[in-house]
């Protein structure tokens, strides 16, 4: 029964989000739900934070390099789990990248090109449900 849900949320994830952000996606769970990496006092199911910023770059954190700026949070978080070094931004601007990213869909698939005139329709599934659903 347990590899029946898994083998249907992969297909859901692969009509919502592509074959490439599956294997991306499939990957960084893996890593997190690894029996290996897992202690008696972790979770049996990981935490996921997941800290969206408009217009953030590369360098601008300090678990990246930053000297000016201090981060001490984001830093500290960042050398408590994973660091991502491999970015992919879905649109030139905010409203359509952030969807783009939220529902796995690449931006020829989402139904807004510019940050301006779209609402969430009840049909808009997003990874968070999509992750909500596996438990």
């Amino acid at each position: 029964a347990v590899t029946r849900r898994r083998r249907t949320l992969v297909l859901r994830l692969e009509n919502c989000l592509g074959r490439s952000m599956v294997r991306s996606l499939a990957v960084f769970l893996a890593v997190l739900l690894s029996p290996s990496l897992r202690s008696a006092d972790h979770p049996a199911r990981p935490n996921i934070i997941w800290i969206m910023c408009d217009d953030l770059g590369y360098g601008d954190l300090g678990c990246f390099g930053q000297k000016v700026i201090s981060t001490p949070n984001l830093d500290r978080l960042a050398g408590e789990g994973m660091r991502f070094t491999n970015f992919y931004a879905g649109c030139t601007v905010c409203r359509p990248s952030r969807l783009s990213l939220w529902t796995g869909k690449h931006m020829g698939n989402t139904p807004i090109w510019s940050n301006a005139g779209y609402q969430f329709k009840p049909e808009d599934v997003t990874v968070a449900e999509l992750l909500q659903g596996a438990g």
